[in-house]
């Protein structure tokens, strides 16, 4: 797990992430002071129960959900939130936030 400092960089930055919109884990990495991509993606997995964070706003760099236990309940959360996906399974880029 990131350092405590780090991790409250990445869950502010993924609290920022507007409905129907979608952010890669290494665009938040880059928005922090040390993270990389599989710290966020370790955040987002380890999460702490009742968080309200947009989790399932956070996707890999080729704009696809990430295969994972909790991926078809993201796929269903960004369905919900109108996010569209390709047939090859990615967002459209112009969905990316920021």
């Amino acid at each position: 797990m990131p350092r405590a400092e780090v991790l409250e960089q990445i869950y502010t930055i993924v609290a920022q992430i507007p409905e129907g919109r979608v952010t890669t884990y290494g665009r938040v990495a880059g928005m922090t002071d040390a993270a990389t991509a599989r710290m966020v993606g370790s955040a987002m997995r380890h999460l702490p129960s009742g968080h309200g964070l947009p989790w399932h706003r956070v996707i890999n760099a080729s704009r696809r959900v990430t295969e994972h236990t909790g991926a078809v309940r993201q796929h269903e959360k960004l369905r919900a939130e109108g996010i569209v996906f390709d047939a090859r399974g990615r967002v459209p880029e112009d969905l990316l936030w920021p």
